[in-house]
């Protein structure tokens, strides 16, 4: 079982108009509505490949309510929420049918009482106890300490449990220096925790500061991964139009697949790389187009091996 930890969980609302212009009205012409979160899509991701999933996280009032019971049809995945006082928030997509673009906007978490986060905790540790690997993703809400995945990698490393920290700014300068397996941050946010612009030398920083593997992901460029054995960079075999929102989801869940499925590291990022890409053509986030994954995942070139670091 791989465990996904979403403590800012959402329910996803993506609206289609056929161009979006300020200051005017639009008719929507399509709206879809999915449990959202960053683990929660690395966890739709990881059962549609195939694996049995235990998503943990908050999930509280009416928003709350409607996004566990569409979690309850998704096959593969068990809801281990911590039910809370707070309503859950909810994320409005707006894509633009005619530039492809999308407009993210994001409500902010429910406040999380102590008593709430202690609760978490005490059901984390007994998941971790069954697990295969574990997710930590996304942002914190209100209430949980800055901490907290600093906390959750130890508890997990103490349990012999490889982790994956997905996260930016402080949560991730703190879950870094607790020692996690693997992080992936995109560029944007190596540079903030590292001061570094230039990806390979901010993917050693980032080293130094904890982290025994690093996957930075280059957006549309693909994936470089630096360890203490070599580094490897994984490139798409050409670009993909479409909504990048959750590619970056889809990709952790091909990490995450690869790592209990003990490929190699070319493999583990060619597959992350191709669902990455598989994702932008996808409808909303936590889904893939397959005919496109499976096309892509052999055409990724991955270069470099088992060198100095």
């Amino acid at each position: 079982m791989i465990l996904t930890v979403t403590l800012n969980t959402a329910l996803d609302i993506t609206y289609h108009v056929r161009a979006l212009r300020p200051h005017t009205s639009h008719r929507v012409t399509d709206v879809t509505e999915r449990p959202g979160g960053k683990g929660l899509n690395v966890a739709r991701v990881l059962a549609a490949l195939g694996h049995a999933v235990t998503a943990a996280g908050f999930a509280g009032g009416a928003t709350g309510r409607s996004l566990r019971d569409q979690l309850a049809g998704t096959p593969g995945v068990r809801d281990a929420l911590v039910t809370v006082g707070g309503a859950t928030r909810r994320t409005i997509a707006v894509v633009d049918e005619t530039t492809g673009d999308t407009t993210q906007l994001n409500e902010p978490g429910p406040a999380i009482a102590p008593a709430e986060w202690s609760a978490f905790l005490a059901k984390y540790e007994d998941l971790v106890r069954s697990a295969s690997a574990v997710a930590l993703c996304g942002s914190l809400p209100p209430g949980v300490p800055v901490g907290a995945y600093a906390q959750l990698v130890r508890t997990a490393r103490a349990a012999g449990v490889p982790v994956l920290l997905d996260t930016s700014g402080e949560p991730l300068r703190r879950g870094v220096a607790a020692r996690p397996d693997i992080v992936k941050p995109n560029t944007d946010e190596l540079a903030e925790l590292t001061g570094s612009h230039e990806p390979l030398q901010a993917t050693r920083d980032a080293r130094r500061r904890g982290a025994h593997t690093v996957v930075a992901s280059l957006g549309a460029e693909g994936l470089l991964a630096v360890d203490a054995e070599g580094r490897w960079r994984a490139v798409p075999p050409r670009r993909v139009q479409g909504n990048p929102t959750g590619a970056g989801d889809s990709a952790v869940a091909g990490l995450l697949s690869g790592l209990v499925e003990r490929l190699p590291w070319p493999g583990r990022l060619a597959r992350a790389v191709a669902l990455s890409a598989a994702t932008v053509l996808a409808p909303v986030a936590g889904e893939f187009d397959r005919r496109t994954y499976e096309e892509l995942v052999d055409q990724v070139t991955v270069t470099g091996g088992a060198t100095a670091a």
